[in-house]
């Protein structure tokens, strides 16, 4: 449980005369036992850390990797590749005024976000007084949330990993119960723009869709290793795709004599084997499938869901933002469960009281987005934000 695990604000890091040496790093790793803070922190130093000079050098910035922090005369900017470029990482933050009012952030208030992604609705809370702890697996997200977030570093950090495993994380970090925890599950714009990254059946680039470019399963891989029977099935279930058996037909006959390595080369045998009829691109529930498949969507959703109430204090709120209907699903059943106050059965002579009924539905009905933000940003017209308090100990 997270309030058995020492807190932060017992350990400073001020208890070791740093200096650099293997040996003194040695000994403050082996003081926290499991923490792993240096593939974990990316961006941000807080103050319970103690003094942020005595750390700055060893603070992982950037990738994934332990270097030098820009700071002193380096002047603050968005990332840039090797070639000196800078990298856009450009998000509309969804449902921003809605998340607002419903986790209801102020001054001395701890909350967690466990989709980073560029930072908007991290950034709100922040600029409320809040403190944020925020989690990604994207490298790119965390290094762009470096230099957006810089002015908040000492009221907010981001650590690497999947947001099914921030029990773990948060656990070996010590950090304690929030005041609320939100989630955003949506690709994000750069994501679906940017061609290398191999989410958009609209532009040429490779058949990845991997938010965490270090795992291993890429949708490469599903569509060429995969069974016809499994490949179905993930379209169906993940895509609700109605022509998920013509599909997967067709990619086993195809992949025999090439295999699929191209975002337009799946899309273009999807269009030729399912022939566009109105708007929607044919190859659209096919994509979503493969990415949700790829990344373990469905599944990260869920664990997330089990753990999350555990880690909200009395009156904490969980807020989450699906994109399509299975997700939704998935979050309102989760929520059902976690509100019924009494479980009644057939076989049961009288209603019995849920055992796992932690939180009160705050609305029935998702919120979605108004037109003016609409008019402003249109991929969120399928944005769906369900939310949940934490009933009284």
């Amino acid at each position: 449980m997270p309030t058995s695990a020492p807190t932060l604000a017992q350990f400073s890091w001020s208890a070791f005369p740093w200096n650099g040496t293997g040996e003194l790093r040695h000994q403050a790793l082996a003081h926290l036992g499991k923490w792993r803070w240096r593939s974990l922190f990316q961006v941000g130093v807080w103050p319970w850390f103690g003094s942020t000079e005595s750390m700055d050098e060893q603070m992982p910035w950037g990738r994934g990797k332990s270097v030098s922090r820009p700071g002193g005369s380096e002047p603050a900017g968005p990332p840039v590749d090797p070639g000196g470029r800078a990298l856009p990482f450009y998000h509309l933050p969804v449902l921003l005024q809605e998340v607002l009012d419903v986790l209801q952030p102020g001054p001395d208030k701890l909350f967690f976000d466990g989709t980073l992604g560029g930072g908007g609705h991290t950034e709100a809370l922040l600029q409320h007084g809040a403190r944020v702890v925020a989690m990604d697996q994207d490298d790119e997200a965390l290094a762009h949330a470096g230099a957006r977030l810089k002015p908040y570093e000492d009221r907010f950090c981001a650590l690497r990993g999947n947001f099914r495993n921030f029990a773990q994380v948060l656990g070996e970090a010590g950090v304690g119960l929030f005041d609320g925890m939100l989630i955003d599950i949506g690709v994000s714009s750069r994501h679906l723009d940017a061609p290398e990254r191999g989410f958009s059946f609209a532009r040429e680039g490779p058949l990845d869709m991997r938010m965490d470019t270090t795992s291993p399963l890429t949708a490469a891989d599903i569509v060429n290793t995969y069974p016809q029977e499994e490949i179905e099935r993930i379209l169906r279930e993940y895509g609700e795709e109605p022509q998920a058996r013509r599909i997967a037909r067709a990619i086993v006959h195809d992949r025999a004599s090439r295999p699929f390595t191209t975002t337009l080369q799946l899309a273009g045998m999807i269009e030729r084997v399912c022939p566009k009829h109105g708007r929607r691109h044919p190859a659209t529930l096919t994509f979503q499938a493969l990415r949700i498949e790829t990344n373990q969507e469905i599944a990260a959703l869920r664990e997330f869901l089990t753990a999350a109430p555990h880690w909200l204090k009395p009156g904490g709120r969980l807020a989450v933002i699906t994109f399509h209907s299975i997700e939704d699903r998935v979050v309102k059943q989760a929520f059902q469960a976690l509100s019924t106050p009494f479980l009644d059965r057939p076989e049961w002579p009288s209603p019995r009281p849920n055992p796992d009924c932690l939180t009160r539905l705050l609305s029935r009905k998702p919120v979605e987005a108004s037109p003016a933000e609409l008019e402003l940003n249109p991929r969120a017209r399928s944005a769906r934000l369900r939310a949940v308090e934490r009933l009284p100990a």
